[in-house]
């Protein structure tokens, strides 16, 4: 997987429309907070979860490999958290939900949606290692609740702490959605990477986006 938003690409399989349904009343009806806090091993699973069924939805022929993909996620994301590197974070958004008066105990917080911050090397010509997003995702029955924009926001003080003026991501052409999300949060467009083996199979253009980092003075 890399940084090309899923999001707004992938609707729930028609089958659940009544899960997103009874999701998305249940944000509205009760008193709810979103917190982005940096994952831990406990939030493997989950995480696996909601990356799975962002990059890999378990519809069609996909179900059958789909816990293997999980499981593959969730492996590939331990190694990273284990590795301890200090300029590499996971976050996760973990939603507490007030309970009815019939249950007024705050319920399980879930974690609806990730993202990574890692420090890469320089891949374009002109530059040096650069703060990079990937894996940005929100559980598709817990989107357009500004979850994504939350994740997005909170790299930008790591990747500051780390000395970085401009952060870096990549999306595909096509994503629309996600273009405008990025563009409303202060991306713009660095350069258009494409392959004469991409356009003869047709497939959208990757687009790498920048954003200045303001600096704030202590």
């Amino acid at each position: 997987m890399d940084s090309c938003f899923s999001e707004f690409d992938i609707d729930p399989p028609t089958s659940n429309a009544r899960l997103e349904a009874d999701c998305q009343s249940e944000l509205s009806a009760r008193e709810t907070s979103i917190t982005i806090r940096k994952a831990c091993n406990q939030d493997l699973n989950d995480l696996a979860e909601v990356l799975a069924q962002s990059f890999h939805p378990s519809v069609g022929l996909m179900a059958w490999a789909y816990p293997i993909l999980k499981l593959g996620i969730q492996e590939d994301l331990r190694g990273r958290l284990q590795e301890g590197s200090a300029q590499y974070v996971c976050f996760a958004a973990v939603l507490s939900r007030q309970g009815t008066k019939d249950n007024p105990t705050l319920s399980t917080p879930k974690v609806t949606g990730t993202v990574e911050l890692a420090v890469r090397s320089a891949i374009f010509p002109g530059s040096s290692r650069y703060a990079y997003i990937s894996n940005l995702a929100v559980s598709p029955f817990y989107r357009r609740q500004g979850i994504a924009r939350k994740l997005l926001a909170n790299c930008e003080p790591a990747a500051r702490a780390w000395g970085f003026r401009e952060i870096y991501l990549h999306v595909l052409e096509n994503n629309d959605r996600a273009r405008k999300l990025y563009t409303s949060s202060g991306y713009r467009l660095h350069r258009i990477e494409s392959s004469l083996f991409g356009a003869w199979l047709k497939r959208p253009r990757r687009l790498l986006l920048r954003k200045s980092l303001l600096i704030i003075d202590n």
